[in-house]
């Protein structure tokens, strides 16, 4: 994909060392982006599990913390850049499903960061055909980026 300018907002209040920086994270989004754009600015937000639940359970519905959620923008022409919406990842469930499920730590992250941009972009896995087709777009971009088959 194009090198134009990607802007990452990475907001995290935590305390945590094993977070990734924003380098990454800007590497991660550009990998994950099936269009160019001229100018992108991405929002991602670190938390911890318990404002990661009050999300899940606010927005899906769902009464526990999870990895990472996807919150698609509405289209907007007030602003002068793209906006595919905000991610929010929760720290401590990344970690600990890299270590139940003997990940990478590294790998795991940019497999979250991933799986949620393209969500923003529209890709899903509710029907067996469109996780599929989404699975394997994943596992195409953590090669490029070096790292093996989450699934």
């Amino acid at each position: 994909m194009n090198k134009h300018c990607i802007k990452i907002d990475l907001q995290n209040d935590l305390e945590l060392p094993r977070i990734p920086d924003l380098t990454q994270m800007t590497d991660w989004v550009r990998a994950s982006l099936q269009q160019d754009y001229e100018q992108l600015e991405q929002t991602i937000r670190i938390v911890d599990q318990a404002e990661s639940h009050q999300l899940n359970k606010a927005f899906r519905h769902i009464d526990k913390p999870t990895n990472v959620l996807s919150f698609p923008a509405d289209e907007s022409d007030y602003l002068e850049y793209d906006h595919l919406g905000d991610l929010v990842i929760c720290a401590s469930v990344v970690e600990d499903e890299a270590v139940q499920q003997q990940k990478d730590p590294v790998a795991h992250w940019a497999h979250m960061v991933v799986h949620g941009m393209l969500h923003l972009q529209g890709y899903d896995h509710i029907s067996d055909q469109d996780a599929e087709q989404m699975e394997s777009l994943e596992i195409e971009i953590l090669a490029r980026l070096g790292h093996t088959n989450p699934y």
